[in-house]
């Protein structure tokens, strides 16, 4: 795996990922999981989720995402749109609940019915 420099808005960070687009699609789930109940979060509502994440200082994502390997500032860097990474993230998301949905035979996404061998074909 390479390690990315990543960087929007006001969140920068390093990722390792097999390529940029892993990279960068991991950035906006982080940034999604801030104030969206991502997976089964039994710990925080949804309210208080956001409440925390405003406390720890919210990362809030620029129009595009700079990913490079060479580093923070490096002019050779790749570009992506954030809007359209929030999209393939979110068609993500969509599949996985509905293999969620196919593995445990129930439509409500709760792994906790899943017995230990489908979870760990889910992950």
């Amino acid at each position: 795996m390479a390690k990315f420099y990543v960087q929007s808005g006001n969140f920068r960070t390093t990722v390792s990922a097999d390529d940029i687009e892993k990279a960068a699609l991991w950035v906006v789930h982080k940034a999604m999981g801030q104030v969206m109940p991502v997976y089964d979060d039994h710990e925080l509502l949804p309210e208080q989720k956001g409440h925390v994440a405003v406390a720890n200082g919210l990362m809030v994502l620029g129009n595009t995402v700079r990913l490079s390997e060479l580093g923070f500032e490096s002019e050779s860097c790749t570009e992506l749109d954030t809007f359209e990474l929030l999209i393939q993230w979110h068609q993500l998301m969509i599949a996985v609940s509905r293999l969620e949905e196919l593995i445990c035979g129930k439509g409500d996404g709760d792994l906790a019915n899943c017995d230990s061998t489908e979870r760990l074909a889910i992950v």
